[in-house]
């Protein structure tokens, strides 16, 4: 909760984003983990869909998944092909150097395993604290709290939190947010960022929180109906 806000319920606001997530698509780094339940994919996944939008990561996941299934097989794939591969994903030139360097990396400083905690994990090629908290939560079921620009702007305009940066976001819910929710927080509000609560002009007419929302710094066209 923040200064000269009202507090807020986040069990409440929980349960509201959860119910509308699942009329949305999951999110493709969720359904992967549901088709294979295979940590490697999830993390290759996940290092793919960075910047990139689901629908790109996908399509790309699915040329690349046809030739490549295992660590071995990773290897033995030349940059230039892999390029080929996860074209258009964002940075695809880095993102194809990072997993040709992975196999070599896991296998060096883990034996070969995936490795289930954000401390191992982000002294991987490509891997960030938002990859490796999401690899963590969606591969192992552990709880770990995956903060990208949609968590991170949902939760300062709710007034749950006063935060300036992505890090700082997840430092601070890490303290506050009960650990029951930290799996499926991310998924649902990416989601709900997706659908309603935009960057610019969010959807704060149609919005499933606004009754919990202090709708902190927010511009919008379309502005809740108890404020028309």
């Amino acid at each position: 909760m923040t200064k000269n806000t009202r507090p807020v319920d986040i069990r409440a606001v929980f349960r509201a984003v959860q119910r509308e997530f699942s009329r949305h698509r999951v999110p493709v780094v969720d359904l992967v983990e549901m088709q294979t339940k295979d940590p490697f994919k999830v993390l290759v996944t996940t290092i793919l869909s960075a910047r990139t939008k689901d629908e790109t990561t996908t399509e790309a996941s699915k040329r690349l998944y046809a030739e490549v299934r295992t660590l071995d097989e990773l290897e033995k794939v030349p940059v230039r092909r892999l390029e080929k591969l996860i074209f258009p994903v964002g940075f695809y030139r880095t993102k194809a150097r990072h997993l040709k360097k992975l196999p070599a990396e896991l296998r060096a400083r883990f034996g070969g395993r995936i490795p289930d905690s954000v401390e191992e994990l982000v002294q991987l090629p490509g891997v960030g604290r938002k990859t490796a908290n999401l690899v963590v939560a969606v591969a192992f079921g552990k709880p770990a709290i995956c903060v990208d620009v949609h968590v991170h702007r949902i939760c300062n305009r709710l007034g749950y939190l006063r935060t300036q940066t992505p890090f700082e976001t997840e430092m601070k819910l890490r303290e506050i947010l009960p650990v029951d929710l930290w799996i499926a927080f991310n998924s649902c509000l990416v989601s709900f960022g997706q659908h309603t609560c935009f960057p610019v002009n969010p959807r704060c007419d149609r919005c499933v929180i606004a009754a919990h929302c202090n709708r902190v710094n927010v511009r919008t066209k379309y502005p809740p109906k108890s404020f028309a």
